[in-house]
C-alpha cells in the first residue's frame, strides 16, 4: 500500500506516502505494537473526570505532532536544503516522542515514579518493531532519535527545537487537541500563521519572523490559559494526588495483601527489575482493571481510594495560595483533625499541593525574533510575552467533602 491517510478531527487528512523513504519508515513505526499501544493511553490522564470529552489518546496526539513537524520541516527546508539529511530523525522523533508514556500519561509518571523520556529512548533502542524500521531507513537513526528525545542531542539545533522547546510541534498539537477534546475554547491557535512565521536564525536555530509575532504571542497566552483552566484544574490536581496515594497504599500493603498480576507486580514492587516487555504491557486498560479488582476485593483503605476514583467520589480542594506557608500548614492541621474526628485516615484524604506556572521561560530555550537584520529575544520585542515571565503559584488544600463546610468555618474562625 503506497498511500495511507489518517482522518484527524483537527488536521484533516494526515497522508503518508510509502514511496518517500522517511514516510515509509513512519508507516512501519505506526504499525508496530509499541506504537499501537498508545491507543490505550489517554492523552489527558484522569481529566475525563473533569472534562467528559477528554478521551483522546497518545496515539492520536503523536500522529498530529508528526504531521506538524512535517509541515514545519517543509517550510524550513527551503531556507536550508542541508536539513534534508535530518528529515528521518525529525519525523521519527516527532512521532515517537511519547512512546515511553505509561498508564494515564503524565499522571502515571507521578503515580509510579518514572520519566517517560527515558523509557521512550529505551523503547527506541531496544524494541525491534521500533528500532528495525529506523535502522532500515539509515544506520544509526535509532540512536540519534533516542539521544534527541532523552538528552536533547542532535546535529542541528532547529531539529531539537521543533521536537522540544517553547514553540515545538508537541505543544502546538496538544493545545489544539486538548482544547478540542475538553470543549474549552482557550486553545484556539492561528496554526497556519505560526508555521508561516517560523524561520531559521543565522545560528541555524528556529526564529520567528515579525509577521508571525502576533500569532506566537497569542499561542503563549493560549498556553498559559490552558494550564490555568485545564491542566492545573482543581479536580485534576485532586485526581493526581488521589492516584498517588492509591499507589503508595498498594505498595505499603505489599504483594501478600494486594492482588496484582505479574505486570502490575513489577510496576508496584520491583521497578528496578522492569523489563521493556513488562513496561509496555501496562496501559490504561490494565491499570483500570486493577483499580476495579481492588475496589471490589481489596483491603481497606485501598478499596475506598479506588472507589473514590472510579465512582467519582472525589476529594475537595480549597485554594490557599493567598495564605503564608505557616497558615497553610495550620489549615492542613485543621483538615486533619476534622477528618480524624469522623473516622478518616487524614494521611489518605488531606494534603497540600503546590504548583508553579510560568507562561514563558526566557532562559529555557527562549524564542527569538529575526527580521533578516536583527536577532532579538522575544520578551524584549513583546511586552505581552515579557508579562508572562513572572511565575504564578497555586496551592490547594485537599480534604474530604464530608468536612468541607466545617473546614471553611474553622478556617474563618482562625482568621485564615
Amino acid at each position: 500500500m503506497s498511500q495511507r491517510t489518517y482522518h484527524d478531527p483537527l488536521h484533516g487528512g494526515i497522508g503518508m506516502n510509502a514511496d518517500d523513504p522517511a514516510e515509509r519508515m513512519v508507516i512501519a513505526l505506526v504499525d508496530s505494537p509499541a506504537f499501537q499501544r498508545l491507543r490505550r493511553i489517554r492523552q489527558l490522564g484522569p481529566a475525563f473526570l473533569t472534562f467528559h470529552g477528554a478521551e483522546s489518546s497518545r496515539f492520536t496526539h503523536s500522529l498530529g505532532v508528526f504531521h506538524l513537524a512535517r509541515r514545519a520541516f517543509l517550510q524550513l527546508r527551503g531556507g536550508d536544503p542541508g536539513l534534508e539529511q535530518l528529515q528521518g530523525i525529525l519525523y521519527a522523533a516527532a512521532l515517537l516522542h511519547d512512546i515511553g508514556h505509561g498508564p494515564l500519561s503524565h499522571t502515571g509518571e507521578e503515580m509510579f515514579g518514572y520519566h517517560h523520556e527515558a523509557w521512550s529512548a529505551r523503547v527506541i533502542r531496544e524494541h525491534p518493531g521500533i528500532r528495525d524500521p529506523l535502522e532500515r531507513f539509515a544506520e544509526g537513526t535509532a540512536e540519534s532519535v533516542a539521544d534527541l528525545l532523552e538528552h536533547g542531542q542532535t546535529q542541528r539545533p532547529v531539529i531539537k527545537t521543533l521536537v522540544s522547546s517553547q514553540l515545538d510541534c508537541d505543544r502546538l498539537d496538544y493545545l489544539l487537541r486538548d482544547s478540542y477534546s475538553t470543549g474549552t475554547r482557550y486553545g484556539q491557535l492561528d496554526l497556519d500563521r505560526i508555521l508561516a512565521g517560523i524561520t531559521l536564525a543565522p545560528d541555524g536555530d528556529l526564529a520567528i519572523h515579525p509577521k508571525g509575532l502576533t500569532a506566537v504571542e497569542h499561542y503563549l497566552v493560549v498556553r498559559n490559559l490552558m494550564y490555568r483552566s485545564v491542566y492545573n484544574h482543581r479536580l485534576n490536581v485532586v485526581c493526581n494526588w488521589l492516584l498517588e496515594r492509591l499507589v503508595q497504599t498498594a505498595r505499603r500493603l505489599g504483594p501478600k495483601q494486594v492482588w496484582a498480576d505479574d505486570v502490575m507486580h513489577h510496576w508496584l514492587w520491583t521497578t528496578d527489575e522492569m523489563t521493556l516487555k513488562i513496561f509496555l504491557a501496562n496501559d490504561d486498560l490494565r491499570t483500570g482493571y486493577h483499580l476495579q479488582r481492588w475496589q471490589e476485593e481489596g483491603r481497606e483503605p485501598l478499596a475506598d481510594l479506588c472507589s473514590r476514583f472510579l465512582d467519582r467520589r472525589l476529594l475537595k480542594a480549597i485554594a490557599v495560595e493567598h495564605l503564608s506557608s505557616e497558615n497553610q500548614l495550620t489549615a492542613l492541621a485543621i483538615a486533619n483533625r476534622l477528618s480524624e474526628e469522623i473516622g478518616f485516615d487524614a494521611t489518605l484524604c488531606c494534603g497540600l499541593r503546590h504548583q508553579e506556572l510560568r507562561g514563558y521561560h526566557p532562559y529555557r530555550g527562549g524564542l527569538r525574533l529575526w527580521d533578516g537584520c536583527d536577532l532579538l529575544a522575544l520578551e524584549k520585542a513583546s511586552p505581552l510575552v515579557s508579562s508572562l515571565v513572572t511565575p504564578a503559584a497555586t496551592a490547594w488544600l485537599i480534604h474530604p467533602g464530608e468536612i468541607h463546610q466545617d473546614l471553611l468555618l474553622a478556617m474563618d474562625r482562625e482568621g485564615l
